[in-house]
């Protein structure tokens, strides 16, 4: 049995979708799970629409999300002479042939198929022209494209290891075209003459080229060679069950990155995106290792798989949670930059401080934009009071007094730790004769402008011991002043 080979061949024509980057995962775990192959293929074929700033572009992500290949990248464009070959050789066997209908005369017979409401189906006008036809054309300067001859009547059937045998009737099948006139081989040539040339044994690709893979496959058997094995995963829709398209908010992998999603919580998601691990209960989250050991093709649905941001995000929270503190502490810094609440480099000091301030606040955050939010106390001076805060504990009979009070004995702390900070807390509130609580929410209040987040006493000495006198001396004010 040869060794297990994949590929995956997108197209560099738009950023990595999600459902691409879901099609080159499932690729990459059944390659490592079978001990096997992974290959990168661009095809780069279509001049007008291929850049080549999104096929770098595909590469970061694909680095990013940590799907490593084996070999590649290979460039379809630069195996022109491979495709031109293996199409003459086919026109020589009698297999293709050379067509010189005019665009003008295509056009006609699609627009006359559109008024009896049909699809248009080349006619085979020169499946069996004469010599001296051929020599004609020639002489005029008519340059012809390549068709394969297709059968006229029979089935053609798909072998696919999700969807099982599925059939397509040859008569909807016309005389496909192979070579285009500038040279340039069509999609469906040339991807299957690259995965019969790259030794791919196994074809796993979105649905929606099950439609392409009868043309394909006849492409194939044209040429004499074993077919690869094919596997056609499910779409992914968006929650109302419509295409996913960006009005249901992030759709490639460079916007989820942009969004605070991290690559590993965004693999583990896409991986449950039509696959189900089987035993293991309730089990969700996985690391690529792990889900290449458990992935079965045989497990891969054949209905739609439906986008869930809320699942997504309530991923990338345990992954925050659970992430290596100096990992996630690099991953946060484009984020800190962007909300101008860092400037980089940073110093080992400065390093060190948002390392701190993200181990204190990263089991609130969903995102690494929402950790970078929910942190900007730290980093400024100058933040609003949360207005409910302001009505249910500013406004509070005596709250300036309060925190003043504690202001003054904090200044008084030469030991300023977590544990100082708290038993100075609660001796005051017990000199003062009020509740915990009363000291805490506007002290909260007063040095973060928020209701909740961490702890309080956390909060306080990662501020410093200056910092927190200072936000709640300026606090005592401004209730004093009465200019809440």
């Amino acid at each position: 049995m040869p060794t297990v080979k994949v590929r995956f061949a997108p197209s560099p024509t738009g950023e990595l979708h999600i459902g691409g980057a879901r099609t080159a995962l499932f690729n990459l775990l059944f390659a490592t799970g079978s001990g096997g192959k992974f290959l990168l293929r661009i095809d780069d074929t279509d001049l007008e629409r291929s850049r080549a700033d999104y096929i770098e572009k595909l590469l970061s992500a694909m680095s990013w999300l940590g799907l490593t290949w084996d070999e590649g990248p290979v460039y379809q464009s630069k195996r022109l002479d491979q495709y031109k070959e293996v199409a003459e050789r086919l026109v020589t066997e009698g297999k293709a042939y050379y067509c010189y209908c005019s665009t003008t005369v295509l056009a006609e017979g699609r627009s006359e198929a559109k008024k009896d409401s049909k699809a248009y189906l080349y006619p085979g006008t020169c499946r069996n022209l004469r010599e001296g036809q051929e020599e004609s054309y020639r002489r005029e300067g008519v340059a012809p494209v390549i068709r394969l001859r297709t059968p006229d009547e029979g089935t053609t059937v798909v072998k696919d290891i999700i969807r099982g045998e599925v059939e397509f009737d040859n008569t909807n099948i016309d005389d496909l075209i192979i070579i285009k006139s500038n040279g340039q081989p069509t999609y469906n040539f040339a991807s299957i003459v690259d995965d019969l040339q790259m030794g791919v044994t196994h074809v796993i690709r979105a649905e929606e080229h099950l439609s392409n893979t009868p043309r394909q496959q006849l492409c194939a058997e044209a040429t004499g060679q074993d077919l690869p094995v094919f596997a056609h995963v499910p779409m992914i829709l968006a929650p109302d069950r419509s295409k996913l398209s960006k009005r249901h908010g992030a759709t490639s992998v460079e916007e989820f990155h942009a969004e605070g999603y991290l690559p590993e919580a965004l693999v583990n998601y896409m991986a449950l995106l039509g696959w189900s691990p089987g035993a293991g209960g309730e089990e969700e989250i996985f690391s690529l290792a792990e889900m290449a050991k458990r992935f079965d093709l045989n497990k891969v649905t054949k209905t739609a798989a439906v986008y869930d941001v809320t699942k997504l995000s309530w991923m990338n929270s345990h992954y925050i949670r659970t992430y290596d503190l100096n990992k996630l502490t690099d991953a946060t810094l484009p984020f800190f930059e962007a909300k101008g609440l860092i400037e980089l480099p940073l110093q080992e000091s400065e390093y060190n401080y948002l390392m701190q301030v993200i181990a204190v606040v990263r089991e609130r955050a969903k995102t690494l934009v929402e950790l970078a939010e929910i942190s900007d106390y730290f980093f400024i001076d100058d933040f609003d009071y949360d207005e409910k805060g302001v009505k249910k504990h500013f406004q509070k009979e005596n709250a300036g007094f309060y925190i003043r009070k504690a202001a003054e004995q904090l200044r008084t702390l030469e030991s300023y730790d977590h544990n100082s900070i708290e038993n100075l807390y609660q001796n005051l509130c017990e000199e003062l004769e009020i509740s915990l609580g009363r000291l805490i929410q506007p002290t909260r209040l007063a040095i973060t402008g928020r209701n909740a987040g961490p702890g309080l006493f956390e909060i306080m000495f990662l501020l410093g011991q200056n910092k927190t006198i200072q936000r709640l001396e300026h606090a005592a004010n401004i209730i004093e002043s009465d200019q809440l």
